[in-house]
């Protein structure tokens, strides 16, 4: 059976389910419509698999609620990367104890990448028996086949540790935004960080076909998406494993020629395969962002190698210094983690270096976090939380120093921006094309609108900006 076979009948499968429970969950729920909640922890990528989700149960008759309270179904999608993430969950579960004892026909469901580690599920089993359906990240597109064993048995059901390898394409997506979108090209991840449990519950890497790729892209900007996000753990991966002879760059050029006035950006970027193919694309396209989140977690290269990241800070600094030759008003972020098992405070000390040297316009700092069935959780740890946390601290105060410098810089200066949410009353926040926070005066029609901004006031991390009345496209 070919590939293309094998997915159709899938899917068609899903299909029939999805039919049957419009029918199902109606009567289940006294003849009404039911109601699901969605929650998502984690990354885009959790989010854009909760969007899937939601799709499918608009399909099959429900409507989506906020509010837990007045739900029918409720689906908490996990997370997996930290131990905080997944204590926030075990702790929300535990709250909806008395929610199931109040409404016995209530449906629990738990999802995504925490689901997928044998020692969660079996806790999950073992101390929430209310929880009616766990599964996995690989079993999604079988969410409506899931769901009907669920209500039609009403037996506890969990199904992870079943990945295919394949990629189903064609599920319904219920979008969360109307302006801005997460895009998916790839799944998975193939770099197995010592430290990370990603490609454990993720899977190996796989690619989606370009021309399906570029055809949703084409259809959101259609829809009046102003920007949309490619996502993939290593989106410099992309296109291994295909038939078809492509690469990140390549997909991104074709994406940003498409028709219409969008903005388009990415992530996320392993250092180890960003290449100058790929910052020379974003330099000859106006409509990708100047932005690059580029992870470099840490600044001493023996950490780095315990790390398995595979690229040392002299080709990290290399990768940096021809984008910013390259790419006019560069904004460069990272990921960067404090106290790695076996780092020394001098190893700390080389990271502050790098950060000094690079001058970030943002980090998103983590005191690593142990999780169980990585190479790093066995390795000797003998330096205290409290001590990491000082580092933390010192990190933290040295970037905050350098974003106050690159925010004064700006002032004076009038740039593009994408109005995204309101703030407070009269006040909205809005992002420059390089992904700096400006807050503008102005009312919710904004919202969803490309505007220019004069920024009048600089703070740490955060513009103050007053909108001009024309929109100037020629503005940075």
């Amino acid at each position: 059976m070919s590939e293309k076979i094998k997915l159709s009948s899938s899917l068609e499968k899903q299909e029939e389910y999805t039919e049957l429970l419009r029918d199902i969950l109606y009567i289940r729920y006294n003849n009404r419509q039911p109601r699901a909640f969605v929650h998502t922890y984690g990354c885009q990528q959790n989010v854009a698999d909760s969007e899937k989700l939601k799709g499918m149960l608009e399909a099959m008759g429900c409507a989506l609620t906020e509010d837990k309270e007045e739900a029918d179904i409720i689906i908490f999608n996990t997370c997996a990367v930290r131990e905080h993430a997944e204590d926030r969950v075990f702790g929300n579960v535990g709250a909806l104890k008395a929610l199931k004892k109040k409404k016995p026909s209530l449906l629990i469901c738990l999802c995504g990448c925490m689901m997928e580690q044998e020692h969660i599920a079996q806790k999950i089993y073992k101390s929430f028996p209310y929880v009616g359906l766990v599964f996995g990240t690989h079993v999604i597109h079988q969410f409506p086949e899931l769901i009907y064993n669920a209500v039609t048995t009403g037996k506890r059901h969990v199904e992870r540790g079943t990945d295919d390898g394949l990629i189903y394409e064609g599920l319904p997506i219920h979008r969360d935004g109307s302006f801005k979108g997460w895009l998916p090209i790839m799944y998975g991840c193939d770099n197995f960080c010592t430290y990370c449990i990603v490609p454990h519950v993720r899977g190996r890497e796989r690619s989606r076909r370009s021309d399906i790729v570029i055809e949703e892209a084409r259809k959101m900007v259609e829809a009046g998406y102003k920007e949309i996000t490619l996502l993939g753990q290593n989106v410099n991966s992309y296109g291994k494993g295909l038939e078809e002879k492509t690469n990140f760059p390549e997909l991104l050029r074709s994406i940003g020629e498409l028709e219409g006035d969008f903005w388009l950006s990415f992530m996320t970027s392993h250092p180890k395969d960003a290449s100058k193919e790929l910052i020379d694309v974003i330099a000859e396209n106006p409509k990708i962002s100047p932005h690059l989140h580029l992870p470099f977690q840490c600044g001493s290269d023996r950490i780095l190698k315990a790390m398995n990241r595979r690229y040392t800070v002299e080709k990290y600094l290399e990768i940096v210094d021809y984008a910013k030759s390259r790419i006019p008003d560069l904004s460069l972020t990272s990921d960067v983690i404090v106290g790695f098992p076996g780092e020394t405070y001098e190893d700390f000390r080389q990271t502050l270096e790098l950060i000094k040297k690079v001058e970030f316009t943002s980090l998103f700092t983590f005191i690593y976090s142990k999780r169980v069935g990585t190479p790093a959780a066995k390795l000797p740890d003998p330096v205290t939380h409290e001590e990491k946390a000082r580092w933390m601290g010192e990190l933290l105060k040295t970037q905050e120093q350098i974003a106050a410098k690159r925010t004064a810089s700006m002032v004076g200066n009038t740039y593009r921006v994408l109005i995204e949410e309101q703030a407070r009353e009269g006040v909205l926040n809005a992002r420059t094309h390089n992904g700096v926070v400006v807050e503008v005066e102005g009312g919710p029609e904004l919202i969803g609108s490309f505007r220019i901004a004069e920024i009048t006031q600089a703070r740490n991390f955060i513009l103050k900006g007053r909108v001009t009345p024309l929109d100037d496209l020629t503005t940075q």
